[in-house]
């Protein structure tokens, strides 16, 4: 498996003139959207993020993805919710099929990646690890450890250690509740966020067809105006990542 991990992103590198070190940086469909415009051209990639960094973003990607999927006919399955995980395993098998499809229908055609992609950046982090969720049990806390070998104490309070346990096991309890709530905030934000990323482009492709014919619509603007708008203690930095940003993918 080693090998092939390493001959997949030797491909992957060469053919769109990319650094990456791991099969899981894949999973921001960023990679998989340019290698499909390697074989059709035709891909927007000006929409796609190269650099993605958030889950909402990867989303997108695989959005784009799926329509050129749809636009081909090409009947193959996106698992979206596995793939946008960055997990090994499940990129790796879609980079294998992806490998497999290119052979089959890559023409031989010169491909400009850095080109197509517009100089887009392409920083997408090698450390990419989902935040594992907490673990049932004692075990992993070390409770009880101290007590293998010990004598019981006779002061007769034995009850009492049972405490901790129990105090333990109810946090535990309320981690995975408030672990379960909080993926289902990110799938709705992530939901809403995609509606209006797709409202978003399409109001940015009337507005370009319309300039081209010198005119202008008020109504896009105002949409336009609307998605762009910030309110105070809001705004986002260009470029600018949380610091424990990176532990979220």
């Amino acid at each position: 498996m080693a090998e092939l991990r390493t001959y997949l992103l030797a491909w992957v590198n060469e053919l769109l003139q990319l650094n990456y070190t791991k099969v899981e940086q894949c999973g921001t469909g960023a990679a998989y959207c340019q290698i499909l415009d390697s074989i059709y051209g035709d891909v927007p990639m000006s929409r796609v993020k190269m650099n993605a960094r958030h889950n909402y973003e990867y989303v997108a990607n695989f959005k784009i993805l799926q329509t050129a999927f749809t636009n081909k006919k090409i009947d193959k399955p996106i698992l979206v919710d596995k793939l946008a995980k960055c997990k090994m395993q499940d990129n790796l098998e879609f980079l294998q099929w992806m490998k497999r499809f290119w052979d089959q229908n890559y023409g031989g055609q010169g491909y400009d990646a850095v080109a197509r992609r517009r100089g887009a950046p392409t920083d997408t982090p090698a450390t990419i690890a989902p935040l594992s969720g907490p673990r049932s049990g004692s075990a992993g806390l070390g409770v009880g450890a101290g007590r293998s070998g010990g004598k019981t104490p006779i002061s007769g309070h034995r009850a009492t250690s049972t405490q901790p346990n129990e105090a333990i096991l109810n946090l535990q309890a309320q981690l995975r509740d408030m672990s379960t709530h909080m993926e289902g905030l990110e799938k709705e934000r992530d939901f809403y966020f995609a509606k209006l990323r797709d409202i978003e482009i399409l109001a940015q492709q009337q507005v370009e067809v319309l300039e081209k014919d010198g005119q202008q619509d008020e109504t896009l603007k105002e949409i336009q105006k609307i998605l762009y708008s910030t309110e105070d203690g809001f705004e986002v930095p260009e470029n600018a990542v949380p610091a424990d940003e990176e532990e979220t993918f």
